[in-house]
């Protein structure tokens, strides 16, 4: 399986392929569709968005970015799909401006795709002009912003769904439920495994800034910094995940997808708090532009001694008294095998254990994958599609992604529930960050959740707010 994005003519060839009348198009009314705006159109807001026009409910009308060519792009494509498909469809407007974006009236719902940085800082004020937020993960790059997110969605009260599309995994929700049952024995400890952030990247030279690259709005809350390739416009690695001014790295951006699933478990048996103490130790670069966390080691303890282990996978594999299931994970970016887990989230019991990759789920005894959750048994919530539209093109990650969307639409419509709400977003989103802190200051941090702030560590616990450019804040 593979998790390659498809291309722009790779979608458009696959919308064209599909007749109208095999999708019911019609079903329903315009006036009865969501309108959606997307924040930032780069190249993870546009795979999302491009599975937009393969359902009714939903309207994209609108992109914004700070990138002239980016929101020229999106349009075209967006567009181009739309006719494709056959769907009523205004015209995609373009904004350089958020803010113009939520100003529109007939706009009912965002989504923000931007750099980490400016997740808080847009979903707040989307929010407060009363449109419903998919935010990707991670949720901030500060405590301080955390929980100015959670205390601005239970506010303004709009349908929030949080971008960890995981939960649209059919055999992840398996997984959990397996566990929330019983099928391993007792709960005894618990592994949350993230591939590392990249090192090296240069600030020079620095160069001009491109024709139709509005930088200052790139930058937004974050310090004034010359522009650089690095930091700006390089593919692989990207500067925005790996510079701690618009991130906490991995140990918050791609561990988000196996904590989440932590956090599913967590939810369900009642865990109203993220872990309270969190010891251990971590590796930043000394050199370079890039400067978050490339290993780390931490063990994060909730209130009746649970312990949940956080690493990088490196780390991981190095662990001789942990899960190492001896299977092909995929290819690396050269071709090669990776025969060592890459990512996971790893529940081991007195019986047993269960390992949910992002793709693909393990078991021990083996067998316990073919375990049925019967009636009465404890379930969770999921987004995964009922039905997979015909002509939707196919992958894993387009599944997953359709799936968490299109439960966030029917919330919206209906006032059900979403699959991942701002309450665990945030419980989970809190362990990166004071793990983070922890490795961070070098020393323990303990998290009091009644007075919503760190015990003894006062260099954690100054560190919980980051400054922010004027006039970005979380007011």
């Amino acid at each position: 399986m593979s998790n390659r994005i498809p291309s722009r003519r790779e979608f458009a060839r696959a919308a064209l392929a599909v007749p109208a009348a095999a999708l019911g198009r019609g079903a329903a009314a315009p006036s009865g569709r969501v309108t959606v705006g997307i924040i930032a159109s780069g190249q993870r807001a546009m795979f999302e968005a491009r599975q937009y026009p393969w359902f009714e409910n939903a309207v994209i009308v609108a992109v914004c970015d700070a990138q002239e060519s980016r929101r020229l792009g999106a349009k075209a494509e967006l567009e181009e799909l739309y006719a494709a498909q056959g769907r009523p469809n205004r015209g995609i407007r373009m904004y350089s401006d958020f803010h113009d974006l939520l100003a529109q009236k007939d706009i009912d719902a965002v989504y923000i795709a931007s750099s980490d940085h400016w997740h808080v800082s847009m979903l707040i004020p989307s929010l407060k002009a009363g449109k419903h937020v998919h935010c990707e993960k991670p949720l901030g790059v500060s405590i301080e912003q955390d929980m100015a997110a959670l205390k601005a969605a239970r506010k303004y009260n709009q349908v929030f769904q949080y971008g960890a599309e995981l939960r649209a995994f059919p055999e992840a929700k398996h997984a959990v439920e397996l566990v929330l049952n019983g099928r391993i024995g007792e709960v005894c400890r618990i592994y949350c495994v993230s591939p590392a952030s990249a090192r090296g990247g240069s600030a020079a030279p620095v160069i001009p800034i491109p024709k139709g690259f509005d930088y200052d709005a790139w930058l937004g809350p974050a310090p004034a910094k010359p522009f650089c390739a690095d930091r700006c416009l390089t593919d692989h690695p990207r500067g925005i995940f790996n510079i701690s001014d618009y991130t906490l790295g991995n140990i918050a951006n791609w561990a988000a997808h196996p904590l989440d699933q932590i956090q599913r478990w967590a939810d369900a048996v009642g865990r109203k708090d993220p872990p309270l103490r969190y010891e251990g130790s971590g590796q930043f670069p000394t050199e370079g532009l890039y400067d978050c966390a490339w290993q780390w080691n931490v063990r994060c303890t909730w209130a009746d001694g649970l312990e949940l282990h956080f690493m990088d996978n490196a780390t991981y594999h190095e662990l001789p008294d942990a899960p190492h299931p001896p299977v092909v994970w995929g290819r690396a970016r050269d071709g090669s095998e990776v025969r060592t887990m890459p990512n996971g989230a790893v529940f081991v019991g007195s019986e047993g254990w269960v390992l949910i990759n992002y793709g693909r789920v393990i078991t021990q005894p083996a067998s316990l994958i073919d375990s049925v959750i019967g009636p009465g048994e404890k379930r969770v919530r999921a987004s995964a599609l009922e039905k997979i539209p015909e002509g939707l093109p196919k992958g894993f990650q387009q599944a997953l992604t359709a799936g968490h969307h299109q439960d966030w639409i029917r919330a919206i419509r209906t006032g059900a529930p979403v699959a991942d709400d701002i309450e665990s977003a945030f419980r989970s989103d809190m362990i990166s960050q004071l793990a983070e802190l922890c490795i961070r200051t070098g020393e323990p941090v303990e998290w009091d959740p009644v007075a919503e702030t760190i015990r003894g560590n006062a260099t954690a616990r100054a560190m919980m707010r980051k400054p922010m450019r004027s006039p970005w804040g979380v007011a």
